[in-house]
């Protein structure tokens, strides 16, 4: 059981964790490159419908294919499956720490599923329905966090509780973010509290299913926890701005003209107010997508 809970801390975290690190990517490459928006939500019917769905909406299939896997996990590590009510008089509730995990998971599918939707099915994109379901995911896990705290122990309590403050801020940031458009510093914060989750995430795995001195932890050493969380705030806070000086240096280096892309890369259309948004080639069409989400937020509202 140890080793099954410990999955549903480490395998989850390690995917929150690289989802914050490529949208840190994201936001600094567009902060240094600073790109004019790319609009692809308008996109031919034909028989590369597939592959241009790989392309630009990236980020939803990863959220499937993820909450999927994780899905099996839960479901297939009991011996017995997933009974919800055994069969004993009277009866009672199972495993409520797996259908918690379960609940999660399921969100995760259920926001990569918007996304695609929103990228690719819609005639226009509709970046609010995007932010939203990311919201509403956020907001049942902090429901859940905040019920799956109530049988702990001290170290288990803290840990958790440090994680449901970063929940909880994400989930102020992600509400912020459906009125506040196109804000790099929400944009920024944002990845940041992603790092925290991801990585803490992960790190409370080992406190508590498998620390690595193979003795579990006493609620005498409580206060090193918050001493290793704000050790987590550096090292992620280091992170992300490492990942702004890299994209930085790799911009100066070796990309010094890709804030002047020739005519011959680009092509213009003209929409029926008068703006202009530019279409780039294939190669680069997922990671401008998601750039230019981040500097034309109101006018792609506008048209959805």
């Amino acid at each position: 059981m140890g080793n099954e809970r410990f999955g549903g801390h480490f395998f989850p975290g390690l995917y929150i964790f690289f989802y914050g690190l490529y949208q840190a990517i994201v936001v600094s490459k567009t902060m240094i490159a600073n790109d004019s928006p790319v609009h692809l939500s308008n996109l031919p019917k034909n028989q590369k419908r597939c592959s241009k769905l790989w392309k630009i909406a990236f980020g939803g299939w990863l959220k499937i294919v993820t909450g999927s896997l994780l899905t099996f996990y839960v479901v297939f590590c009991l011996d017995n499956g997933m009974v919800l009510i055994n069969k004993e008089t009277p009866p009672r509730f199972m495993y409520p720490h797996k259908w918690q995990h379960l609940t999660v998971f399921i969100f995760l599918i259920l926001d990569g599923c918007v996304d695609v939707m929103s990228k690719n099915v819609l005639r226009q994109r509709c970046v609010v329905l995007e932010r939203g379901s990311m919201a509403l995911g956020i907001y049942v896990l902090l429901l859940l966090l905040l019920s799956h705290v109530q049988v702990s122990s001290k170290v288990e309590l803290q840990v958790h509780s440090l994680l449901i403050l970063v929940v909880f801020l994400l989930m102020l940031v992600l509400t912020a973010e459906l009125w506040a458009n196109g804000s790099f510093c929400l944009q920024l914060i944002k990845n940041f509290l992603f790092l925290m989750m991801g990585s803490w995430l992960m790190h409370s795995g080992f406190i508590l299913f498998r620390p690595i001195s193979g003795y579990p932890w006493k609620d005498d050493d409580i206060m090193f926890v918050t001493t290793f969380f704000c050790w987590h705030v550096m090292i992620n806070a280091l992170c992300l701005l490492g990942v702004y000086g890299f994209s930085s240096f790799w911009h100066r280096c070796y990309c010094p003209s890709l804030r002047l892309i020739g005519s011959k890369e680009v092509l213009y259309l003209e929409s029926s107010s008068g703006t202009f948004y530019r279409l780039l080639p294939e190669a680069e069409q997922q990671d401008k997508d998601d750039q230019a989400l981040l500097l034309s937020e109101s006018s792609s509202c506008g048209r959805a």
